[in-house]
C-alpha cells in the first residue's frame, strides 16, 4: 500500500499525527464492546460483593472511563481529545461465563473518538481482571471491537 493512502504516514514512511485543523467540528460518538471470561463463581463472588478488593463493576467503570480520557496520552498518534461523555457498562450474561463491556464516548471535534471508546473497554477489561485475579487464574480478555461511530454534522 502506498504511504500516500496512509493517514498516519507521512511522504517519508515515517509516522506522523494527522493535521485535523481544517476538519469542521462535528458531534461523533463511537461505542465498543469487549468480554472477559471467567467462571461463574467468581461472578457469584462479585454479585454478592465479596471480592477483597471491592466493589468491581464500580471500579471497572471509572477506571474506563479515566482510560478514556487519557488515551491522547498513552496511544502515540492520537490526538488529546476532551470527551464530552464517556460511559461504560458491565453485564453478566445468561451463560454466566463472561462479563461483557461495552463502552461509549462523545465529543464535538474534528476527529473520531473510537480510541477513546476501545480504551475505555480495554482499561475497564484490564481492572476486572486485577480485581479478580487471586481468586480465578483462568481469565480471559477478549472480543475487544469498534461496534459503532457516528458522525452528525453541527447547523
Amino acid at each position: 500500500m502506498p504511504s500516500d493512502s496512509l493517514s498516519h504516514i507521512d511522504p517519508e514512511g515515517k509516522a506522523a499525527m494527522v493535521d485535523v485543523s481544517s476538519k469542521p467540528l462535528t458531534l461523533r460518538e463511537a461505542i465498543a464492546e469487549g468480554v472477559v471470561f471467567m467462571q461463574s463463581e467468581t461472578l457469584d463472588a462479585i454479585e454478592s460483593n465479596q471480592m477483597a478488593k471491592g466493589n468491581v463493576f464500580a471500579t471497572a467503570r471509572l477506571a474506563g472511563i479515566m482510560g478514556a480520557k487519557k488515551t491522547g496520552e498513552w496511544i502515540p498518534l492520537c490526538h488529546p481529545l476532551p470527551i464530552t461523555h464517556c460511559e461504560v457498562d458491565c453485564q453478566i450474561p445468561p451463560s454466566r461465563d463472561r462479563i461483557t463491556i461495552r463502552a461509549s464516548a462523545r465529543i464535538t471535534a474534528a476527529t473520531g473518538v473510537e480510541m477513546e471508546a476501545l480504551t475505555a473497554v480495554s482499561v475497564a477489561a484490564l481492572t476486572l481482571y486485577d480485581m479478580c485475579k487471586a481468586v480465578d487464574k483462568s481469565m480471559v480478555i477478549g472480543d475487544i471491537k469498534l461496534v459503532q461511530k457516528t458522525k452528525t454534522a453541527l447547523v
